[in-house]
């Protein structure tokens, strides 16, 4: 019975126990829940597995794939380890939030409709703000508050294209689709949105660096590669998810270069790094679906291994800008170590998990003979190297000594990031395992001459290109303008004027009607008043005149 129930249900469940448990009993729930999940993920087999009535429409909650496995996998095993990293430092609730957050994207891989997807969705929204919320400082609240305010902004859009489409064609089936309808259009909008791509790339440099350091680690794997997932399952093919991922791929790097705060570059590297995939998914060949399904799960245990390698330094020394650290390498060898490992898997180094993925997308795009969008890709990746490869671990570990002497972190941290380093290897040199569990049949060697040269050559070259330059790449305590600018600023600033004008609006209508009122009233006093004419005093004569001459009128009607 247990391949009928949606597997991320395991971890939502759990996470409702979670804040009731605590010392041994919470860590043997953080690290049991994800295996379980584990487990549940393979028993379900490809096909829908179960239905559920839902106002005439018949809901499919489990539908096992060879994509959505390979999804759900990964986002458990993210949750395995990143809860072994978390352990002993996170907050109750953090922890309850993370795995709502990652039970929620597992269903969203297993949804066979698009109401059962969007209801996932919608709680991975909440769970994930909850994680930003949950680091305790008042940074974190604003940041947990605007991160709020697009996913709601990206699930209405989503939902208003959802219904359109079941208006539309009568089915409620998440199958492949076209964007040739307002409707469709609205639901690619709403995955684009979680997926971080323009204009609303933002929001993630905005709100991930400001959780705990454990909780930009659960930020960095769910939102974004459940986007993928839907457009990899969705839309496939979509020629502008070409240029959209184009332009995240340049856009997180430039952003990354100018970035002094180190969790802030990793999380421009997020945006990088989904644009590769979104290509991917755009140029919609076997091979290029292979490798942005492939590079997800790649991404996600590298760049999960990276912001533990941050989070670990802004625990140990309470810095998170680059022109504050230097030198810890002295005193963090191992932290710096996974560091380099998760630096060179990010920057496609042959060997490693990196080079495996990324290489499968930039060779479908040769192979179609996109001449212009090889090359953007290809300087993309020189980029990488730059920003994430060179630049992260450079300025945290080496560059100047910054004269601090911390401590590796606890012991529970320190196994995480070395599981994940073993891993970004592994993948690298052995890639039958990733391989065997990719949706398409895989006809690609990475390991050749000709891919190997070339590789070396763009990272030799990105790397001397950053020698070269280091003095322009040494950062100083400025702010980059981003497109959030619009919705913290600017319109926060026409939201306060507007606000201003219409409680002045507001005062002189109630002064005016105010004014009317005392009018009234007036009025009233003049009448009813003591001494008005309807107070005053009748003689009996005269109440009698009026009576007869009113009963002479109504005789006189009477007849008439």
């Amino acid at each position: 019975m247990i391949d009928a129930l949606p597997p991320g249900l395991i971890l939502i469940l759990g996470a409702l126990l979670i804040p009731a448990t605590s010392g041994l009993v919470r860590q043997g729930l953080v690290l049991a829940l994800p295996l379980l999940t584990l487990w549940a993920i393979w028993l379900v087999p490809d096909g829908v597995q179960a239905t559920l009535p839902f106002f005439g429409y018949m809901l499919e909650p489990v539908e096992g794939s060879i994509v959505g496995r390979l999804f759900a996998t990964v986002f458990t095993v993210m949750t395995l380890i990143g809860g072994l990293y978390a352990m002993n430092q996170a907050r109750a609730v953090e922890l309850a939030g993370a795995f709502g957050y990652a039970g929620s994207a597992v269903g969203v891989t297993f949804a066979g409709d698009l109401i059962t997807m969007f209801v996932f969705w919608e709680i991975m929204a909440i769970g994930s703000t909850v994680v930003i919320w949950a680091a305790g400082t008042a940074s974190a609240y604003a940041a947990s508050m605007r991160y709020a305010l697009v996913h709601i902004f990206g699930g209405v859009v989503l939902m208003v294209g959802v219904v359109g489409h079941i208006a539309e064609t009568g089915s409620i089936d998440f199958v492949a689709m076209q964007a040739d309808s307002l409707a469709r259009w609205l639901i690619l909008i709403g995955f684009l949105v979680n997926a971080g791509a323009p204009p609303f790339s933002a929001w993630l440099p905005d709100a991930y660096p400001e959780a705990s350091p454990s909780g930009t680690v659960f930020l960095s794997a769910y939102t974004t590669k459940t986007a993928v997932f839907t457009l990899l399952v969705g839309f496939p093919g979509e020629q502008i998810l070409v240029w959209v991922g184009l332009y995240m791929a340049l856009y997180g790097i430039i952003y990354a270069l100018l970035e002094n705060d180190m969790r802030r570059i990793l999380a421009y590297s997020i945006v990088n790094q989904v644009g590769f995939m979104v290509c991917g998914i755009g140029i919609g060949t076997e091979m290029a679906l292979n490798g942005a399904a492939s590079h997800a799960f790649a991404h996600i245990i590298y760049k999960a291994l990276l912001l533990m390698s941050a989070g670990s330094v802004l625990m140990m020394t309470g810095k998170r800008k680059c022109t504050e650290l230097g030198g810890l390498f002295q005193s963090m060898p191992v932290t710096a170590f996974c560091g380099i490992i998760g630096a060179l898997a990010i920057s496609s180094f042959p060997f490693t998990s990196g080079f495996v993925s990324k290489s499968m997308i930039n060779q479908s795009a040769a192979d179609l003979h996109l001449t212009f969008v090889w090359m953007m890709l290809t300087a993309a990746s020189a980029g990488v190297f730059l920003h994430a490869g060179i630049k992260f671990p450079w300025f945290v570990f080496f560059q100047k000594d910054s004269g601090m002497r911390p401590p590796d972190p606890p012991l529970n941290m320190k196994l995480a990031m070395y599981v994940f380093a073993g891993l970004c290897i592994l993948l690298g040199v052995w890639t039958d395992p990733l391989y065997a569990i990719l949706p398409y049949p895989v006809d690609y060697v990475p390991y050749t001459g000709d891919h190997l040269v070339s590789q070396f050559q763009l990272l030799l070259f990105a790397g001397l290109a950053f020698f070269v330059m280091l003095p322009m790449m040494k950062r100083t305590e400025t702010i980059s303008l981003d497109l959030d600018w619009f919705y913290r600023r600017f319109f926060k600033a026409i939201g306060t004027e507007f606000t201003v004008r219409a409680g002045d609006h507001r005062q002189e209508l109630e002064q005016a009607a105010l004014a009317r009122l005392g009018r009234f009233v007036e009025g009233l006093y003049r009448h009813h008043g003591p001494q008005g004419i309807l107070a005053r005093t009748w003689p009996t004569g005269s109440t009698v005149l009026w009576v007869a001459i009113l009963l002479g009128v109504y005789v006189v009607i009477y007849y008439i």
